[in-house]
């Protein structure tokens, strides 16, 4: 008669519990687009090389609001080149701030991690099997690219707007304490329930919006994990970063102070 063994099991970790397997994993990309008309093509044509060369299941979804450009027009024949079931326009009238684009997004997302990142070539593809693999080591809830830690790095940058940034960034971790290193990046991977409680209770626009997702996934106790990157400026196009976007974003970072 063979002898049983006897001892416990090793614990499940949550993909096993959850009855999902590595495989079986979906990534849904958001892409928020305005006035991207050259970028888009590009972006997709590398998110797609990304996703297939690594074997990963993958939708992306375009939420254009209402370029003047073309945009659109372009994602209508990403469409059609790619397929349906891996290009997706979700398209809007009008610009409505990024966060309601997430939500509008997630609506039509059918993968259990969302990724989000700019759709001007700002954030390479290449990293987000990078990211894909932090989260599997550590069960992260959320992996965020970061320009300050490691060999993440800033290019196409002039000296005053790098100043800008690494003053921003300085200030907010000495005000706010949020744990991650790079608040105001946009690169980054979510569990999908994760990223909708957390849109569900920011109440900020514009950049600040970013900053505030990290501050209340720390609230939260969502754990963090980040990959280095290379954030490299936008060929085509204008950046969206201006004035207003600068004051709005120092009124933000003093509510998020006296609020968390």
């Amino acid at each position: 008669m063979a002898s049983r063994k006897t001892g416990r099991s090793p614990p499940r970790s949550r993909r096993e519990q959850e009855g999902r397997s590595p495989r079986q994993d979906k990534y849904s990309v958001l892409l928020p687009t305005y006035n991207e008309r050259e970028n888009l093509p590009l972006i997709v044509w590398l998110l797609v090389k990304s996703f297939s060369e690594s074997e990963i299941n993958y939708e992306i979804i375009i939420i254009d609001d209402g370029s003047p450009d073309g945009t659109r027009d372009i994602a209508e024949q990403l469409e059609k080149i790619y397929g349906s079931d891996r290009i997706l326009l979700r398209p809007r009238e009008k610009k409505l701030g990024l966060g309601t684009a997430y939500i509008h997004g997630m609506k039509h997302a059918t993968g259990n991690y969302i990724i989000i990142m700019d759709a001007d070539l700002s954030h390479h593809p290449k990293f987000i099997p990078e990211f894909i693999r932090k989260q599997k080591e550590g069960n992260f809830d959320i992996v965020s690219g970061t320009r300050y830690r490691g060999n993440g790095g800033v290019y196409g940058w002039d000296l005053k707007r790098k100043i800008i940034s690494r003053g921003a960034n300085f200030i907010t971790q000495i005000l706010l304490r949020p744990g991650a290193s790079d608040l105001t990046g946009s690169f980054r991977l979510y569990r999908k329930e994760v990223l909708q409680k957390l849109i569900e209770k920011c109440v900020s626009k514009g950049y600040v919006f970013q900053m505030e997702m990290i501050v209340r996934a720390r609230q939260f106790n969502y754990t963090i994990g980040e990959v280095p990157i290379s954030f490299v400026d936008r060929v085509y196009g204008e950046s969206k970063l201006g004035g207003n976007e600068i004051v709005s974003f120092l009124k933000g970072l003093l509510t998020l102070f006296a609020t968390t």
